[in-house]
């Protein structure tokens, strides 16, 4: 009897959870973008926060993350348009577009080294690796990366 009053409590709770869900989130095509501005305004902000800079350093990062901003967004255009055009990269210029893209990474590395102190660096890379491993970590277990694509 005790087995099965206890069945019966804990069924009864996970089917209650269930609707106590809170209302879905806003899709992500349903939101309302931000402007550049305002995302770079917001991650300086962030960064003022965790790494605590001073009103010169946050004057050079502003000009950091409006620069890397701006390439984002035109590297974002591009890869569209060659989406549009279905076209496939050859293996060379894969190559080609990471040695790039690992050289900006060093560059911009470079950058912030010379903005931050050693103590904020530190703790700026830290918190970078540990932004990256949770990307690669939700990449792994993404739901549609399971699901067989349609054409």
């Amino acid at each position: 009897m005790k087995t099965f009053l206890t069945t019966t409590v804990l069924t009864l709770f996970f089917s209650m959870h269930g609707f106590s869900q809170d209302a879905p989130r806003k899709q992500r095509a349903e939101r309302e973008p931000l402007s550049l501005e305002q995302r770079n305004q917001l991650q300086l902000k962030k960064m003022t926060l965790e790494l605590d800079l001073t009103a010169s350093q946050q004057k050079e990062m502003a000009a950091l993350l409006a620069e890397t901003s701006a390439k984002r967004e035109a590297k974002k255009a591009e890869r569209l348009t060659q989406q549009d055009a279905k076209k496939e990269l050859s293996a060379d210029e894969k190559f080609a577009l990471r040695n790039k893209m690992l050289d900006e990474q060093i560059a911009y590395k470079a950058k912030m080294k010379k903005i931050l102190t050693e103590k904020q660096f530190e703790k700026w890379e830290a918190s970078t690796q540990k932004r990256q491993h949770a990307m690669r970590k939700m990449k792994r277990t993404h739901p549609s990366k399971n699901q067989p694509q349609s054409e």
